[in-house]
């Protein structure tokens, strides 16, 4: 998406992305990195794994640097187990800031064998020129 086409893009929808395969093993790695006792997949892995969706969903390729600003609103609805997780993406805001813009992409992640979604984040990026 072009920079200037941002603002207009509200409310527009992206996704869901490929499926992830989200192994035991990698659950197993990230609690012997971070000490997380959380039964299944942690919480923060899961948010963490956001940020490995979001480009497939909402990219600004005319800005000269894209920085993730940090996030709104982030809930976990449903506890994530280990296989297949996807994603969707929403953009809610968009903001004018010094030097560019500011978006609010609001990511949700499901679980294949879970009817409610995993994650849920609003995600703030700044995109400037």
């Amino acid at each position: 998406m072009k920079l200037a086409d941002v603002p207009g893009s509200v409310g527009a929808t992206w996704g869901p992305t490929d499926w992830v395969e989200v192994t035991a093993a990698q659950v197993e790695d990230y609690r012997a990195a971070t000490g997380d006792p959380a039964k299944g997949v942690p919480p923060l892995m899961v948010l963490a794994l956001t940020n490995l969706f979001l480009p497939d969903l909402f990219l600004v390729d005319d800005a000269a640097t894209g920085v993730n600003y940090g996030t709104g609103e982030v809930r976990f609805p449903a506890p994530a187990v280990a296989g297949r997780l996807r994603a969707a993406a929403e953009l809610v805001a968009c903001d004018e800031v010094r030097g560019g813009l500011q978006t609010t992409v609001r990511v949700t992640v499901e679980a294949e064998c879970l009817a409610d979604p995993v994650c849920v984040v609003d995600a703030i990026s700044r995109w400037l020129t």
